[in-house]
């Protein structure tokens, strides 16, 4: 079973592991290397997320619509992060704070949704859902691939719970 909630760990294990290759880094051709593929995995999950997991948390969760609202606005903050490293120079201290403000955003993101939004989606979603949410997650990937039709835009977190709660 691919369970939606797996790979979405699977994700944040990458996303660690790819701020780790970041430090390790010797120059500005590894650190574009490594960036560039980071910064679209952090987008392209977080619209995943917003098109997949999100919608059903929202309705059904806890907590869910106070979770979404949270995680909607910390994905706009590590969009606006990955962003704002693409206006400079990679390696420059400007380039340097966007990333660094990134991660911060992103590992605050990721302990929250693992400490809370995760344990709620398990707590009421069925296996059943949760598998095939999980396929849906794989196609989303497949069919964005290099972030192929994403508009990576941030969204108004109380207008998408609005939307998705009914």
């Amino acid at each position: 079973m691919d369970d939606i909630t797996a790979l979405i760990l699977d994700d944040h294990a990458a996303f660690r592991r790819g701020f780790a290759r970041l430090d390790d880094a010797r120059d500005e051709h590894e650190l574009l290397a490594i960036w560039d593929a980071l910064a679209l995995h952090l987008d392209v999950h977080a619209e995943a997320e917003e098109a997949i997991l999100y919608p059903h948390l929202v309705r059904h969760g806890d907590d869910g619509e106070a979770e979404t609202v949270d995680a909607i606005g910390d994905h706009n903050k590590i969009r606006d992060a990955v962003a704002e490293s693409k206006l400079h120079p990679v390696g420059s201290d400007e380039w340097w704070a966007a990333v660094r403000t990134a991660r911060r955003e992103n590992s605050e993101h990721l302990a929250e949704e693992e400490d809370e939004a995760l344990p709620d989606f398990r707590r009421h979603a069925s296996d059943e859902l949760r598998a095939e949410l999980g396929r849906r997650w794989l196609t989303f990937h497949g069919e964005h691939k290099f972030g192929r039709d994403l508009a990576f835009a941030d969204k108004d977190p109380q207008r998408y719970v609005d939307e998705h709660r009914r």
